[in-house]
């Protein structure tokens, strides 16, 4: 039967093609998810080890540092440690934060800087040119910084350590002279950009110990050891002497030892987490798969049954095919799974050649046996199951169902337990999803307790598993109303003409497989537009939230803005109005009721212009303008209430509600929702009211109204261009957190379709596999059609209509599924913000439509070139 098995498979190698391609699609999914966690790991590895350079052993703290007692390099004994046989260099990881500026140029820039250690290899940073500083008076600094200075190796440079950030709470400086330029090529110093190097004694002098006990007297938690190559048991003696050295609390460990430490406080199950988050795209893009394959099978079985009877005649036990056909998958999916795999591996090495960085995260090409096991036995397993059913149907052959039409068995309807089942999913998936939905109700209504952030995530699972099981139950009942709903399409586009009559008419022929490419499509469809739906929700309701929340579109802050800088925002395209506003903070209450509060001038014309008031407010001497939600006696701010502020400074600077300058205010509460501020109390007073206070080191603010023509993240950018000389600018109020919430959901929502992608790839070639069969099924029809005058437009014209009414058809209920779904989910996660928006996503939607319409037509192409390249004779001959 092997030989038997080989040759049928041969004769039907066009019509697995297309299953092969899905398989390999998917395997290489999974692989490439493999491959990237392996990459992932190395990488993070990498990251917080990176400070070890060529050491392989690292001196810290038993208790991981918890303690919190510092050593010195001295009471370290590093010295000792150094004159170790068997130690070729020991490195204290000391870090200082030192300005760098160069004579010839004024520019001038922050770096850390390290002590300079023996041998080089066991620095954390590589020399790219120069030298490695070899005595006091030298540096060597990341090429980055030498560009942003303007120096070159040669050159003087000043270092300066500020008094805030010295050891000693003294400022130093230091002329160096520049040999060398290194490279922070494992990131060990990412945040600065890289790390300069200089002698222990310049170290010591810059951080102020160089009238002290210099070098020796730098705290520092760990250093790192580099050995000799030795055998084992030398290096097992310089362990034991080092550890016999080190002072109480402290020990040496080896790299990995290290590495497992730092991964495991850095939550390093995040590697696995994102792995298993992205296979779970994987499984679901073989899913989709295993309805091509299973497709393809039954074709591929009706097609033979003329052989198979004939096989059956001639000896063949029913066990004989139906192992025939498992094994024909068996191959496909191994064979497949395996080319799969290889494409993953290509494309991760050529990731790994290009050098790509993904914040940090490098594609390093790190192999492990999950790559190659787990997306092979995956891809075989699948092929092999949905083959199954197609194997079973090989066995019920006999001679004389071999000479019925071929249509015959594909009408056979789903039987009554499939559609029990289904119908009983669907009502369990329904009663799951009103449940927590009605809760929520409920809950946000004030009619139940407010549920916990636990009970909360119960109700979102409970939800999610009713809307698995609910679609589940629509998928296994397809083939009982996609048909009807297809039929029901196909009535109206017949009236368009002879092809599309022809395309209706062919779409009834065989329901079954139709439907269940209908499926495959319509699972990738409703996934994307529940998200797309799910995001759109996220967007207007936070929106709102925001715009509940604030009364100022945009608060820019900076130390030291000006009416220049207002008219630069109010030229910036979006801008309505923008105005200065004076800010201070102020003390509220007495004695240990005391807290800080944030105080704002603001006239009445300026609230009519930068604010949002659902009423105006003008403001006299001696009021308090608070939030509504401040209005409460829990804030001590209750409306009509007179309250102590006090803005003005004590002798020393502090401020002071005891002091002569305390004044008393009378709280006002109007349509003031609220402003970004640095305390988590504030308020509005009148013009005037700083100065008469005696307030000084006010500062300022730009508040803006957008007139609403320009995106929020569009308008954020645009104001922070504009304001990009000055120094030490933000940019916050509703528009600026709108603009960072819609950043972070949309990226999201990319990350999330680019995975589903995979699975509608292979959807849409379920398509055009389904209507390569039906060319291959209806040779004959198509021969008789153009014996009778129909054109190879027309042909074609049919074979497209056909790949558009199972497209559409998959596209309009998936749309509906996806868009409820994603109401419901909506609902559930944002209704404790406030009101939840109920948009439709119309961009998304068409832009779904527009791809399956593309698509469709393009899954038409090959088929109905073969349709139409087939001579009527030939067509009836080969029929």
């Amino acid at each position: 039967m092997w030989s038997i098995t080989f040759t049928l498979m041969k004769r039907s190698m066009k019509m697995l093609i297309p299953a092969g391609i899905a398989i390999i699609i998917g395997t290489m999914f999974v692989a490439s998810t493999f491959l990237f966690g392996n990459a992932l790991d190395h990488s993070l590895r990498q990251q917080v080890s990176a400070s070890f350079g060529d050491a392989q052993y690292a001196i810290s703290q038993k208790d991981n540092g918890s303690s919190g007692n510092a050593m010195t390099v001295e009471q370290l004994r590093l010295d000792r440690i150094r004159a170790v046989q068997g130690v070729s260099g020991a490195r204290p990881d000391v870090t200082a934060q030192v300005e760098f500026s160069a004579s010839s140029e004024g520019s001038h820039t922050s770096t850390a800087v390290i002590s300079m250690a023996s041998p080089g290899g066991i620095m954390p940073v590589q020399l790219t040119s120069g030298l490695w500083p070899a005595q006091s008076g030298e540096t060597a600094i990341p090429e980055q910084l030498a560009q942003r200075i303007g120096a070159h190796v040669g050159d003087m440079v000043t270092a300066s350590v500020s008094a805030d950030v010295s050891m000693t709470g003294h400022s130093e400086t230091k002329n160096l002279r520049l040999v060398g330029i290194t490279k922070d090529s494992a990131g060990a110093y990412a945040y600065y950009g890289g790390a300069a190097i200089v002698s222990e004694h310049d170290f010591a002098e810059l951080q102020g110990l160089g009238q002290s006990g210099g070098f020796a007297d730098v705290p520092l938690s760990a250093a790192y050891v580099s050995l000799d190559p030795s055998s084992s048991e030398a290096t097992a003696r310089t362990l034991a002497e080092i550890n016999r050295i080190l002072p109480d609390g402290f020990h040496i460990q080896n790299r990995a030892a290290i590495e497992k430490t730092m991964m495991d406080n850095l939550g390093g199950g995040q590697v696995n987490v994102t792995t298993t988050f992205i296979l779970a795209f994987g499984v679901l893009a073989m899913f989709v798969a295993a309805i091509v394959i299973a497709n393809t099978f039954q074709v591929i079985v009706a097609q033979r049954r003329r052989t198979l009877a004939l096989l059956r005649t001639i000896g063949a036990k029913k066990n004989q095919l139906y192992v025939s056909v498992i094994a024909e998958a068996g191959i496909l999916g191994l064979i497949c799974s395996l080319i799969g795999v290889g494409c993953a591996l290509v494309l991760m090495l050529l990731l790994g050649l290009s050098g790509i960085d993904l914040a940090g995260a490098r594609f390093a090409f790190v192999l492990s046996w999950p790559v190659f096991v787990v997306p092979i036995a995956f891809g075989l397993v699948i092929t092999v199951l949905a083959s199954l059913g197609s194997a079973r149907a090989a066995t019920g052959v006999t001679p004389l169902e071999a000479l019925q039409p071929m249509e015959a068995q594909s009408k056979k309807r789903a039987g009554r337990f499939t559609r029990v089942i289904s119908a009983l999913a669907i009502v369990l998936g329904m009663v799951a999803m009103v449940i927590p939905a009605v809760n929520t109700f409920r809950s946000a209504q004030g009619q139940m307790a407010a549920m916990s952030a636990d009970a909360s995530l119960q109700t979102l699972g409970l939800a999610m598993l009713g809307v698995m099981v609910f679609f589940i139950g629509v998928l296994m009942c397809s083939s009982s109303w996609m048909p009807w709903l297809l039929k029901g399409i196909g009535a109206l586009v017949s009236h368009i003409g002879p092809a599309s009559t022809v395309a209706s008419a062919n779409i009834q022929k065989n329901p079954k497989r139709v439907a269940s490419t209908g499926a495959a499509l319509l699972i990738g469809v409703t996934l994307v537009s529940c998200l797309g739906t799910g995001a759109a929700s996220a967007k207007e309701t936070m929106s709102d939230a925001l715009d509940a929340r604030y009364s100022v579109d945009v608060q820019v802050s900076g130390s030291k803005l000006g009416s220049a800088d207002v008219k630069k925002v109010k030229a910036v395209q979006g801008v309505a109005s923008a105005s200065l506003i004076p800010t201070t903070t102020a003390t509220l209450g007495e004695g240990d009721e005391r807290t800080d509060m944030s105080l704002y001038e603001v006239s009445g014309a300026q609230m009519t212009q930068t604010m949002r008031l659902t009423s105006q407010q003008q403001l006299t001497h001696g009021d308090l303008l608070v939030p509504q939600s401040f209005a409460t006696k829990d804030y001590g701010l209750a409306k009509g209430s007179q309250v102590k502020l006090s803005t003005g400074n004590a002798e020393d600077g502090s401020k002071t509600a005891d002091s002569h300058d305390a004044r008393e205010f009378t709280v006002v509460a109007a349509s003031f929702r609220g402003v970004a501020s640095q305390n988590s109390i504030y308020g509005i007073v009148a013009p005037g009211t700083f100065t008469a206070s005696g307030a000084s080191g006010s500062t300022y603010e730009i508040w803006v109204k957008s007139d609403g023509t320009q995106a929020a993240g569009t308008l954020v950018d645009n104001i922070k261009q504009a304001l990009s000389g000055a120094d030490g600018v933000s940019v916050g109020g509703s528009i600026a957190v709108r603009a960072q919430w819609e950043q972070i959901v949309n990226v999201l929502l990319m990350i999330l379709v680019a995975l589903l992608a995979v699975a509608v790839v292979i959807a849409l070639i379920g398509v055009a596999n389904t209507l390569s069969l039906s060319v291959i099924e209806r040779l004959r029809e198509s021969a008789t059609l153009r014996a009778i005058g129909m054109t190879r437009t027309q042909l074609r014209s049919s074979l497209a209509m056909e790949a558009l009414l199972i497209s559409g058809c998959s596209v309009i209920v998936g749309l509906v599924l996806g868009t409820a779904f994603g109401w419901l989910g909506s609902y559930l996660v944002f209704s404790q913000f406030g009101s939840v928006a109920f948009p439709l996503n119309w961009s998304m939607d068409a832009g779904i439509v527009v791809i399956a319409v593309v698509a469709a037509l393009l899954a038409s192409v090959l088929p109905a070139r073969r349709a139409v390249s087939t001579p009527p004779v030939a067509a009836l001959a080969e029929a």
